[in-house]
């Protein structure tokens, strides 16, 4: 019976992991030229996100940042409000302390390093 009720709890856990809003693809902006499509899911109890697709001014390339985690370690701690992660920015090569705040399909993720703070605004690809 303890199983039963721990599977199900695990379940439930599993199910409401999967739920969070801001799972799904986002636009990122231009940076260096190039933008992206980061595609967030659940990692744990915590949110990740790995780089799906490139861009430049010449449309869709082939990137070696393609299939690379550009968010982790982020923990939601509700009403869209994300902390404690990080965010590597490939063309720098830093990773900042971030946090994203989400406000329905905008995505707000900012971060720092050391004195020097970054921010952008993410748009969801449908």
């Amino acid at each position: 019976m303890k199983t039963m009720i721990a599977a199900m709890g695990l379940s439930l856990l599993a199910s409401m992991a999967a739920a969070d809003p801001v799972v799904g693809t986002w636009k990122t902006e231009v940076d260096d030229g190039s933008y992206a499509y980061v595609k967030m899911s659940t990692c744990g109890s915590n949110v990740c996100g790995v780089i799906s697709r490139t861009f430049n001014a010449s449309g869709e390339y082939t990137s070696d940042t393609k299939g690379k985690r550009l968010v982790w370690d982020m923990v939601p701690e509700g009403g869209g409000k994300y902390r404690k992660g990080k965010i590597w920015q490939p063309s720098t090569g830093k990773v900042y302390s971030s946090k994203m705040a989400l406000s329905g399909n905008t995505l707000k993720v900012s971060g720092c390093v050391g004195p020097i703070c970054k921010k952008q605004t993410w748009s969801r690809v449908k």
